[in-house]
């Protein structure tokens, strides 16, 4: 590229003049042979002649702008009239393709759209348009991309009106994969039906949710489930929780107190221990459950486990389901039945290290995106600019 095009990074110009006041003016004339637009023809016939005036990228701080001598020309051969086209402006356009996309980076990156429309002297609707022109541009680099070999999926909340979405997670690479509308079969199916390469993705991961296990086994037939760690403690948490309130009431009330009986036993401190003990003691069994909840918990934190070990550990662990099903309290009676009908699942995470910590993660991110455009009213918009934030394109 020749030294007068590097200086406006455009091809085919020749720089006649450069004027610097308030903003760089750049006075250029084309060097390309002019064709029909309709028949790309070349006999042609100057009609008229006048001054285009183009807003073009940023020179540090200062604005510049084009001034492109240019022609009004009738074809020969298809009698049509036309003004003539230029390589990076788009037709009946005031600004250049680069600038527009300069200016949607910019607001990509973070700068609020007030604060480009005052700076730049544009309204706010053109910087939202060019910024979804761009948005959708990106997204077409990466809409080529087939099914993750490890997939985690969740469903987050979208809005009032439509309810909840699923979020296809790769958690090789951190990235979104997809968002679709909606949490059932019925709402996923077609889009399922006509998703490439469903049958490369071998592991799945996700929460203990019924129906997501349901459509992953119907749609994704080669993958194994995978159950998600941090939830699985959580619901031992959880009904834990709900059976020592028959224990003590009261207790519950205590923060203190309420924080110790949560965390686990391994990541207190002696004095907490200490304290901790004293209280399960003056409790006629309250030791005992709350002893085979942190041995429960300390079965469920094992990764990077090989298949002989997870061997030794399945006893184990059926034999706590066993112990689990026959309590007389309704909470763990329940967790035992839950533990035992997602008992493949569960064991599979030993040998697994991911976790939908990665899911939720971005499921923060993409609050933040609805947050910045105060709700999204269309799906679609939201879900292009999930990809290109947290997709392959971020």
């Amino acid at each position: 590229m020749p030294p007068s095009q590097i200086i406006i990074n455009l091809p085919f110009f020749n720089v006649l003049d450069i004027k610097n006041k308030e903003r760089i003016t750049f006075t250029v004339q084309s060097t390309k042979k002019p064709q029909c637009p309709h028949c790309l023809s070349l006999k042609l016939r100057m009609k008229d002649s006048f001054i285009r005036k183009v807003r073009h990228i940023s020179f540090g701080e200062k604005q510049s702008e084009l001034e492109i001598k240019s022609h009004k020309y009738k074809c020969l051969e298809c009698f049509r009239y036309f003004n003539e086209r230029f390589d990076g402006i788009m037709t009946r356009k005031r600004s250049s393709e680069q600038f527009r996309k300069e200016v949607a980076r910019k607001h990509h990156d973070g700068i609020t759209q007030k604060n480009l429309a005052n700076k730049l002297s544009l309204s706010s609707s053109t910087i939202e348009k060019w910024y979804q022109d761009y948005i959708f541009l990106e997204h077409q680099k990466i809409n080529s991309f087939k099914c993750p070999r490890v997939l985690g999926i969740d469903e987050h909340f979208f809005s009032k009106k439509d309810g909840f979405a699923t979020t296809l997670v790769d958690l090789s690479k951190h990235k979104v994969f997809d968002v679709k509308l909606g949490r059932t079969e019925n709402s996923l199916k077609s889009y399922l039906n006509k998703l490439e390469g469903r049958s490369q993705v071998q592991v799945v991961l996700m929460d203990l949710s019924q129906t997501y296990r349901q459509i992953i086994k119907k749609y994704f037939k080669n993958a194994m489930i995978v159950a998600d760690r941090f939830h699985v403690i959580r619901l031992i948490n959880h009904h834990f929780m709900n059976t020592w309130k028959t224990f003590d009431p009261d207790g519950k009330y205590n923060r203190g107190l309420l924080s110790l009986m949560r965390r686990h036993h391994w990541k207190l401190k002696e004095e907490q221990k200490i304290k901790l003990n004293e209280y399960l003691n003056s409790i006629v069994g309250l030791k005992a459950l709350y002893d085979f909840k942190q041995e429960l918990n300390a079965l469920m934190i094992l990764k990077h486990q090989r298949a002989d070990n997870c061997r030794k550990h399945i006893s184990t662990f059926l034999f706590m389901i066993s112990e689990l099903q026959n309590s007389g309290f309704k909470a763990m009676r329940t967790l035992g039945n839950t533990l035992s009908e997602w008992r493949e699942e569960i064991v599979r995470m030993w040998r697994f290290t991911k976790t939908n910590s990665i899911t939720e993660g971005l499921h923060t991110k993409m609050e933040m995106i609805s947050r910045r455009a105060f709700g999204f009213r269309n799906f679609e918009n939201y879900r292009l600019r999930v990809k290109v934030h947290c997709g392959y394109a971020s």
